[in-house]
């Protein structure tokens, strides 16, 4: 028994767990009172939302354009937003971030429509056909 603990021991050392390479918050604010504050703001955010499909953002950028995606990557200086629908990765520097705010990654307006739409169908549908099939109450089986 100690032989297999002891080999246990041994392989574990021997390949061990890697350093982490990502920046902890408390890095983040340390780096904060050197940089710009509002760079600084938008660092925190970033590290606040993480990294990955669930940190669904929206990125406004100084010269007013927009970005849509997740937060693929979070570095000291910079951050990747990954478009969701096509995959395009682009790394964004901090400072040239005006405002990051975390977007719903539920469903659109757009699809909430569609899924009215579809269920006024059914009804509409329902309305229509039951009577049809079921020559005016005089059938007993099936959906009547």
């Amino acid at each position: 028994m100690l032989a297999i603990v002891l080999t246990g021991i041994l392989l574990t050392m021997a390949v061990g767990l890697g350093p982490v390479n990502g920046q902890s918050v408390q890095d983040a604010v340390q780096d904060q009172r050197q940089d710009d504050p509002r760079a600084a703001k938008v660092r925190m955010d970033v590290f606040k939302l993480g990294v990955g499909e669930k940190a669904r953002v929206e990125v406004k950028l100084r010269d007013n354009s927009k970005l849509k995606g997740y937060i693929g990557e979070a570095k000291a200086d910079s951050f990747t937003v990954v478009d969701s629908e096509n995959g395009y990765r682009q790394t964004i520097a901090y400072a040239d971030v005006d405002k990051v705010k975390k977007t719903a990654g539920g469903f659109s307006t757009r699809s909430w429509i569609i899924l009215g739409a579809a269920a006024v169908g059914a009804v509409a549908t329902w309305a229509i056909v039951k009577p049809a099939v079921c020559d005016g109450g005089a059938q007993t089986r099936g959906p009547c």
